[in-house]
């Protein structure tokens, strides 16, 4: 027995020291609910855990923005739903003003409501907007462009590849009504890098040229009266302009929406003119155009909600599945470490009462010196 260094005090110090860490840690988890609080926890863990709460804070928000694209899509599309109904009411309108029985004067009265219904498609398109964004004036269809001042790209399909496409000679021929002929436009196609795919044809609508080819390959342009002849003409597909959402946490995960403009030059009916029985049967023909045209927006748009809502259901689905992967590596096992927590618990007890056994050791060494 010694009197200078009680070893017994000193390893039974050693052991409470270490219990009462150990206690301490298991404290920390049950309160705080996480069983990683400090890096020395779980390096590794810790690392993979904070990529992924960057990753789910993402996912919510990546899920807020494809539920408002959802917002906008149902705006856009109730303005147009309205806008088909009036494009209806111009064809019975037209249908009524080509009967054979109405005189110049019953036509000039329809003609009244017809000039008032272009004026509302006109303020629809230009006035509908999200959050400030004008929605059908055209700001979020892909844009292209012209060196010609007087010919502009209006309209081209996703099929349409980015770069640039030569028109090689445009010389306006035009029929008794005014249109556009066959041979007006003559494009490059002899397979040089600015040519379009030799299997393009042309078609013509109004003061409209649309080339068509292949795996839905389109273009519109619009040529201008002013304009009698041309050559080498450069088209500049820029392949930007859609509205982009970003449906995803990480870069490059987007969607873009095409939402073309719907204003009277792009439905047809900027002419429309009722007062004549030729105007009235030329106007039964350009509803029926429109119609076609603002339906295939439509169906457009119906896709993108479609396809919104499904994502925004496959981002909450992730959600959930990394939010328990996260939580299998971050939180605490309740029941686990209270049993821990518990152990510990005895074990301090212990340790504090052989403590106090171990320092009364060096008064039993005082009854041999008695």
């Amino acid at each position: 027995m010694r009197v200078n260094y009680n070893i017994s005090a000193i390893l039974a110090n050693k052991a409470l020291n270490q219990t009462d860490s150990k206690l301490s840690v298991s404290s920390e988890r049950l309160s705080t609910g996480y069983k990683i609080n400090h890096a020395k926890d779980n390096p590794s863990g810790l690392a993979i855990a904070h990529r992924m709460t960057m990753q789910l804070r993402g996912l919510s928000n990546a899920a807020q923005t494809a539920s408002d694209g959802v917002s906008v899509v149902q705006t856009a599309e109730g303005a147009i739903s309205e806008m088909q109904d009036m494009v209806h009411r111009i064809s019975e309108l037209a249908v009524q003003a080509a009967n054979g029985t109405n005189s110049d004067d019953d036509r000039q009265m329809i003609q009244e409501e017809i000039d008032q219904l272009k004026l509302e498609l006109t303020r629809i398109a230009s006035d509908t907007d999200f959050n400030g964004k004008k929605l059908l004036n055209g700001d979020f269809d892909l844009k292209g462009y012209s060196d010609v001042e007087e010919v502009k790209v209006s309209y081209y399909s996703d099929e349409v590849k980015v770069g640039q496409y030569v028109i090689s000679a445009i010389n306006r021929t035009y029929d008794a009504d005014g249109n556009l002929m066959d041979g007006s436009v003559t494009l490059l196609q002899d397979g040089s890098a600015n040519a379009f795919p030799a299997d393009c044809t042309i078609r013509y609508e109004g003061n409209k040229a649309i080339i068509e080819g292949r795996d839905s390959f389109r273009m519109d342009l619009t040529i201008d009266d002013s304009l009698a002849t041309a050559s080498n003409v450069t088209l500049d597909i820029t392949g930007i302009g859609a509205m982009r959402m970003q449906i995803g946490a990480n870069e490059g995960e987007i969607m873009e929406i095409r939402i073309p403009a719907l204003g009277l030059e792009q439905l047809g009916l900027k002419d429309v003119d009722l007062s004549t029985k030729e105007g009235a049967l030329k106007a039964i023909e350009l509803t029926d155009a429109a119609n076609t045209y603002i339906s295939s927006v439509r169906a457009r748009l119906g896709a993108y909600q479609n396809r919104l809502e499904h994502t925004a259901n496959s981002l909450d689905a992730t959600n959930e599945n990394l939010t328990d992967a996260f939580s299998r590596i971050m939180d605490t096992d309740m029941a686990e470490e209270m049993t821990e927590y518990s152990n510990e618990q005895v074990l301090t007890q212990a340790g504090i009462s052989v403590l106090s056994q171990a320092n009364e050791r060096p008064q039993q060494v005082l009854q041999l010196l008695q």
